[in-house]
């Protein structure tokens, strides 16, 4: 098996990121003498400056950690909710029949700064200028533009030049879009940062008021004040008319990034633990549910026994997310019923040799909604854009819907262990530059997170004001006979519940170390509705790397996926691992993006 590079081994501290200088902002903070919470709001913050087409300043995170002082896993929600004075009626009045895909209209809280300050307050040691300098420094002084950012910046300019003039001066992309190895500078991002510093310190020498000072800035002073007047300003969206936004300044002022038990499930020697239904998150407990009906281990790793027997229990359990999950402060989510045995042995039952094309979520007397399912390519969405073909200067038609759907911004991870046994893991998303309009002066957009609602007041995640939606975003955690062990994570949108679940079984089963569970060949399938506007599905999908045997492939061809088979180490999965046995920690990066691992 090919290896990319060596799994790192040290006892000092391990950063883990979908970013090489998050991972160096999180080392440094480790150097300075702070803990790994120190340096997850660090890594958190460079990684809103250095992805902006992932994830930003004004965007969702989960979190989910391992306190030695408390002794105990913990999630910090940083996913906002919905506007107070928001709809479905309101929407449907308009003419829609799902929420918009950008623009105003699926703006929610942002919460990705307030789990920050949350994890500083509460967790950390270190000072709010401490933990902010780097994403300053880097954000005024510049960093590498990736091919990736370029072409969402090329694309999307005339755009936002017509439409969102703002996001086209946060961006410097007024006078044509920068190109890829070139210096990027945001000026704004830094700016608002700055200022945030100076807010904090203007509240004295204490260092937990100093964090409380810059959670205020956020959500009740200069932040907030120029999101609520933004909002009130109509932007074009995905429907071909512009819209202003639900949400308001007090909004923000209400909203605090809540911390939560887990859910949990033990398999075998492992509990692994997630963050509640207001996520995907469960999705990765009952896949384990489902498997322990079958012998893992004596499958191969790269076997299409394998990959068939995850995919098609990956789509039961993600036929159950449509039905079940939503905002547990709104909707009673059956995950006692969701993750049993009798439950799972059930619908262990349908999996058969052959890959199947429908989408049959269990039944539960008294709860769940029923599926949409949209065909792949059947939203039509007016607007059509000019963009520009990434081969040639021809100009390339396409609809808002095209455009939005394969350039909507996807989302960051990190994971990190100190050399005192804290552990944090985090999925940084939303508040992409392709998502919504910069803010006028902060130099970031706020979430559209709002898009993964259903218009339906009767589904578990129908759009209610105050609610969150249920995202996409789900870090894990786990433990190894009682004893903090591991945290991993993608970004991926729908497929982050599968790319982790492969790394952990190739590891947990087939006993690879942590590089070559994430160098291993990669799949997953659309076939679900997809979390991200236009909301459509691709039944029967398996979209694999082609390092697997030619022997795996015919075998999954014959039994009825629809391959589509992607070069090495080509597909979006970038996960990150890192581990803790005794004083020994480990840590890993996938060979895909750039992703990169740090230790000693």
């Amino acid at each position: 098996m090919l290896h990319s590079r060596p799994e790192l081994v040290g006892t000092f501290g391990m950063v883990t990121s979908t970013h090489w200088q998050a991972s160096a902002a999180g080392m440094a903070m480790l150097e300075k003498g702070g803990n790994a919470f120190d340096a997850a709001v660090a890594a958190g913050c460079v990684l809103n400056v250095v992805e902006p087409d992932q994830n930003g300043p004004g965007g969702d995170v989960p979190i989910i950690l391992w306190s030695e002082k408390n002794q105990k896993v913990e999630v910090i929600c940083g996913q906002g909710v919905a506007p107070s004075a928001i709809r479905s009626e309101a929407l449907r009045d308009m003419g829609l029949d799902v929420m918009p895909g950008i623009g105003h209209l699926p703006v929610v809280v942002p919460g990705t700064f307030g789990a920050w300050m949350r994890v500083l307050h509460d967790y950390g040691s270190l000072t709010v200028r401490d933990v902010l300098e780097p994403a300053v420094s880097i954000a005024r002084d510049g960093f590498l533009l990736t091919p990736t950012v370029a072409n969402v910046l090329s694309r999307g300019r005339d755009f936002m030049v017509e439409h969102w003039p703002t996001s086209a001066q946060a961006y410097g992309i007024e006078n044509g879009a920068p190109e890829a190895g070139t210096l990027y500078r945001l000026p704004q991002m830094a700016d608002t940062y700055e200022r945030v510093i100076h807010e904090a310190e203007a509240a004295g020498s204490d260092r937990e008021e100093q964090v409380e000072a810059a959670r205020r800035a956020w959500y009740e002073g200069f932040v907030a004040e120029a999101v609520d007047t933004f909002m009130r300003e109509p932007v074009m969206d995905t429907s071909g008319e512009a819209h202003a936004g639900f949400l308001t300044g007090d909004d923000m002022t209400n909203w605090r990034a809540a911390v939560e038990e887990p859910v949990t499930l033990d398999y075998g020697d492992y509990t692994v633990c997630k963050a509640g239904p207001w996520s995907q998150a469960p999705v990765l407990l009952q896949q384990l549910a489902l498997l322990k009906g079958f012998d893992v281990g004596a499958m191969g790793p790269n076997s299409a026994d394998f990959v068939h027997t995850v995919q098609e229990c990956a789509k039961l359990a993600m036929a159950d997310r449509e039905a079940f999950y939503g905002d547990p402060a709104f909707v009673d989510v059956p995950l006692d019923v969701l993750l049993s045995d009798a439950y799972n042995e059930d619908r262990r039952k349908l999996i058969s040799g052959q890959a199947r094309m429908d989408l049959p979520p269990g039944s539960i007397e008294g709860y769940g909604g029923e599926i949409r399912l949209r065909a792949l390519g059947s939203t039509n969405v007016a607007n059509a854009q000019m963009t520009v073909d990434g081969e040639s200067d021809a100009p390339a038609w396409q609809s808002m819907t095209q455009f939005q759907a394969e350039s909507h911004g996807d989302t960051c991870h990190f994971d990190i262990i100190d050399r005192w046994g804290n552990m944090i893991s985090a999925t940084p998303s939303g508040g992409w530059l392709s998502g919504s309009p910069a803010v006028p002066g902060l130099g970031f957009p706020v979430s559209v997170r709002g898009q993964m609602f259903w218009l339906d007041d009767d589904h578990p995640n129908g759009l209610q004001p105050g609610k969150r939606p249920r995202t996409t975003l789900t870090p894990t955690l786990a433990l190894h006979q009682d004893n903090p062990y591991l945290v991993f994570g993608t970004p991926g949108g729908d497929q982050q519940d599968q790319w982790a679940l492969h790394a952990f079984l190739r590891h947990v089963h087939h006993g690879m170390n942590l590089q070559e569970a994430l160098d291993a060949p990669s799949f997953y399938t659309d076939h679900l509705p997809s979390s991200f506007y236009p909301r459509e599905w691709d039944a029967g999908s398996l979209a694999i790397e082609e390092h697997f045997p030619k022997a795996t492939l015919e075998e999954l061809d014959r039994r009825g996926h629809k391959l589509q088979i992607y070069p090495q180490w080509t597909h979006y999965n970038s996960m990150t691992m890192a581990s803790k046995v005794g004083p020994m920690l480990k840590a890993a990066a996938s060979p895909r993006r750039q992703c990169y691992a740090v230790g000693r």
